[in-house]
C-alpha cells in the first residue's frame, strides 16, 4: 500500500519545537510525525545541532519530513498556518475540546523548560492535555497528532492500515469465530 493511501485529511501539519534538548527528543518527534503525517519539523536553538549526529530516528522519517532549523519558530511560515501552543497555561483549552485547524503549526517547548511568553503571546491559541503532572516532549507530540488524526472525517480504519503499520516482527492474527466477530464499532477483547 502506497503511504498516500494511508495519510489522513491533510498533510498541512507542521511539528515546532524550542530549542529541543536532545536528540532522543527530536528523534522520538520525528518518529510520531512519520506514524500521523506531519509534513515538517522546525526547531530552533543550538542543543539539537550539538548532538545531532547521535539521532535516534528508527523509521528514518528523516528522509521523507523536512527538519530545519530557525532563528525564530515562526520564520518562512506558510500562508494560512495557525499557530497552535502546546503548552500547561491557565485558560488553555483542553485538547478533547480544541478543534484542529486544517493548516497548523503546534509548538512544543524544550523537556526542561517553557515556550516563551513572547512565542506564546504570538499563537492563535494554547491547547493542554488534562494530565496528573506535565508529559515529556515525544508523548505530548504523540497525543496532539494522534488527537488531531483521530479527529479527521476521512481517516481511514482497515486491516490494509495495520499490514502496513507494523513492523516486520509482527504477523500475529486475531483468532475470530462466530462468538466474537468483530464488528466495525464494537468494543472487542483479545483472547488468547
Amino acid at each position: 500500500m502506497a503511504k498516500s493511501a494511508q495519510q489522513h485529511q491533510s498533510n498541512h501539519c507542521i511539528v515546532g519545537l524550542i530549542n529541543p534538548k536532545s536528540p532522543t527528543n527530536v528523534g522520538a518527534v520525528l518518529r510520531a510525525s512519520g506514524c500521523y503525517a506531519g509534513e515538517a519539523i522546525v526547531y530552533t536553538g543550538k542543543r539539537y545541532e550539538r548532538a545531532k549526529q547521535f539521532a535516534t530516528d528508527t523509521k528514518n522519517a528523516q528522509t521523507h519530513i523536512p527538519l530545519t532549523a530557525k532563528e525564530n519558530i515562526f520564520d518562512d511560515l506558510p500562508d494560512g498556518y495557525q499557530k497552535i501552543a502546546f503548552e500547561l497555561v491557565e485558560g488553555a483549552t483542553p485538547l478533547p475540546h480544541f478543534q484542529h485547524p486544517e493548516k497548523a503549526i503546534y509548538v512544543f517547548g524544550p523537556e526542561d523548560g517553557s515556550i516563551p511568553q513572547p512565542i506564546l503571546n504570538q499563537c492563535d491559541d494554547i491547547v493542554y492535555v488534562p494530565t496528573i503532572g506535565c508529559m515529556n516532549l515525544a508523548a505530548s507530540v504523540n497525543v496532539l497528532l494522534y488527537d488531531r488524526m483521530a479527529k479527521q472525517q476521512d481517516t481511514v480504519y482497515s486491516d490494509e492500515i495495520i499490514r502496513h503499520s507494523r513492523d516486520t516482527n509482527n504477523k500475529l492474527k486475531r483468532k475470530t469465530n462466530s462468538a466474537n466477530k468483530k464488528t466495525p464499532n464494537a468494543s472487542t477483547e483479545l483472547k488468547n
